[in-house]
């Protein structure tokens, strides 16, 4: 069975390489520019993993946690967040809103497969 990963991303370009890598490990990506078009698209693309930025307009990736575990559908979906923030902070505030893991752009396609295989159990 084939693995559906969102990806949440303001940037194009951002967007496009993470389709790229995902897509050439075997997996289906759905992709949203920022965290209302991402809960917008949810239910259709019916993801088991959700990877997104904190910098994005409209809602940010902290928000964006927040809602998806605040909807009975998805609030066990493993969330990572992949920003060019890395400040403890921040990281602090993503787990406390329920990001299960934390990645920093740029990111290393090997180690975004490795952190994919280990929350996708």
């Amino acid at each position: 069975m084939t693995r559906t990963i969102m990806t949440v991303d303001d940037s194009p370009s951002m967007r496009a390489l993470l389709q790229h890598a995902l897509a050439g490990e075997g997996y289906r990506v759905a992709s949203a520019e920022d965290g209302v078009d991402a809960l917008e698209r949810i239910d259709a693309a019916s993801p088991d993993l959700v990877i997104t930025d904190i910098n994005m307009p409209r809602m940010d990736g902290f928000e964006l946690i927040e809602a998806v575990r605040g909807h009975s559908r998805w609030n066990n979906v493993p969330i990572l967040v992949l920003s060019t923030e890395f400040s403890d902070d921040k990281k602090q505030r993503a787990r406390r809103a329920g990001a299960t893991g934390w990645i920093v752009k740029p990111f290393d396609p090997v180690k975004l497969s490795a952190a994919i295989r280990r929350v996708l159990v």
